[in-house]
């Protein structure tokens, strides 16, 4: 399997998947820490992948996703964004609803 099949699986098998340096209990940067613990205080479960040690996925994703920094959080196959994104829908109670759906759904 190549890494896009790897990638496009990974997305379409995890209703909530998260790409981040390190995981949600150590991450790696400061902004995978503040897009992990978001996604933490909403509640759910949520799969992740640690792009430092999957070195081609975290050259190739970028260009799937025409997204070019991590983390990455994508909900039901679909590109939400990065940290920024996640911390201001947490800060407007945007992110728990969805994610809420996401795992319901």
């Amino acid at each position: 399997m190549d890494v896009l099949d790897t990638i496009k699986q990974q997305i379409s098998e995890n209703d909530v998947i998260l790409y981040m340096k390190g995981s949600p209990s150590a991450p790696q940067c400061g902004f995978s820490m503040r897009a992990s613990q978001a996604l933490m205080a909403c509640g759910q479960r949520f799969a992740y992948v640690d792009i430092l040690s999957n070195p081609d996925i975290r050259s190739e994703l970028p260009k799937y996703a025409n997204w070019p920094t991590f983390p990455q959080l994508w909900v039901k196959g679909e590109l939400i964004g990065g940290c920024d994104i996640i911390t201001e829908m947490n800060e407007k109670g945007e992110l728990k609803p969805l994610i809420d759906a996401a795992v319901a759904g």
